[in-house]
This record gives structure tokens, sequence and C-alpha cells, in this order.
């Protein structure tokens, strides 16, 4: 990225402003980037974590298979999920705050004595399997801030930093190679009108 400017003063103070900005506000960028870091990675862990339950948790629903043929799905169902929003190093994530299951009544006489306990099972099931999708989803959105504040950070250090730097030492040298110009040429000036005053006298 080529930086614009001018051999001027004006052009110089801008660039010095803009160079301050940068510098000022890289610590920043770079302690939200560690800190969306650590976030993906405690997301990451807990995503694992949840696959992990979820899967002993489809284990002990398939040891149980034979039975299932004979229980009624529509007995249990998701009705409502509750969300929150967290703001986590200035990025809006989802969070879960309560899943609501719709249980409808059944006859405790004339069903399997393991409904209730197929019922509690299943609401497990339900409840990690949503759990997951919202921390994969948290994942997703974190990683891609990390992503965008990895870039600003690289565009920042890599880029812009050092493009200032370097547009401020070219105005500084080309304005102090004018200075010496115009010094010297007063210089060469005033040597000549002394040549012409001895000459005349």
């Amino acid at each position: 990225m080529a930086i614009k400017f001018q051999y001027n003063k004006t052009s110089l103070q801008q660039l010095e402003k803009q160079l301050k900005v940068r510098v000022r506000t890289l610590p920043i960028i770079k302690n939200k980037e560690s800190a969306l870091r650590l976030e993906v990675k405690r997301c990451k862990t807990e995503a694992l974590e949840l696959e992990k339950r979820l899967e002993v948790q489809i284990q002990t629903y398939e040891a149980m298979f034979a039975l299932w043929n004979e229980f009624d799905a529509s007995l249990i169902k998701v009705k409502d999920v509750h969300l929150g929003v967290r703001k986590i190093a200035g990025v809006r994530v989802p969070l879960l705050e309560d899943v609501d299951f719709e249980i409808r009544p059944f006859s405790l006489f004339c069903s399997p004595k393991w409904y209730a306990d197929g019922i509690h099972l299943l609401k497990g099931l339900a409840q990690t399997a949503v759990e997951r999708e919202f921390t994969l989803a948290k994942l997703g959105l974190l990683e891609h801030a990390r992503k965008k504040t990895t870039q600003k950070v690289n565009l920042f250090e890599k880029v812009q930093i050092p493009g200032y730097q370097d547009a401020l030492r070219k105005i500084k040298r080309f304005m102090e190679d004018e200075e010496n110009l115009s010094k010297s040429s007063q210089k060469i000036l005033k040597s000549i009108q002394e040549k012409r005053k001895e000459a005349e006298v």
C-alpha cells in the first residue's frame, strides 16, 4: 500500500498524526488479538468436551436400542432456546442460557416403566447437542474476529507503520535538501554580490 503524500509541512504533520494513531492503537489491537486467541482455544476445548459427552450419551442411547423401537419420540420436543449475548474482546457472541422442552403427558400405567428414564436421556442428549451447536457457532464468530484482528495487526505492523515512517523520512530529507539548497544559493548570491562590490571599488 503506497502512502500518498506531498513534500510540504502540512503533509508532514498529517502523516505524523496518522503514524501516532497507529502506533498508539497497535498494542490495543494486539491485546484484543491475544484475548481472542485465548478465547478461541478455550472454545475449541469446550467443543471437544461437548463432542465427547455427546458420544457417551449416544452410546448410552444405543445400549437400550431394542427398547427405543417401543418409545414414542413425539413425547418430547425442544420448545424454546433462550439466548443471551456476551461480548468477548469487543465481539458479540451468542450465549445459551436455557433450553425449554415440551413433554407431552403420558400414562404411567399403560407405558413401560423406563419411559421416564428415556425422556430424561433424550432431554440430556438434546441439551448437549444444542450446547455443542452454540459452541461451534461461537467458535466460528470468534475465529472470524481473530482472523480479522490478526490481519489488522499485520497491516499496521508490517505495512502502514513502516510506510508512514518511510514517507516521513522522505519528506524530511526533501525539506532538508531544499533548505540546504536555499542556504547554498544564498551564499553563492552573497559571494557574487561581494565580488561585484569589490569590482566596483
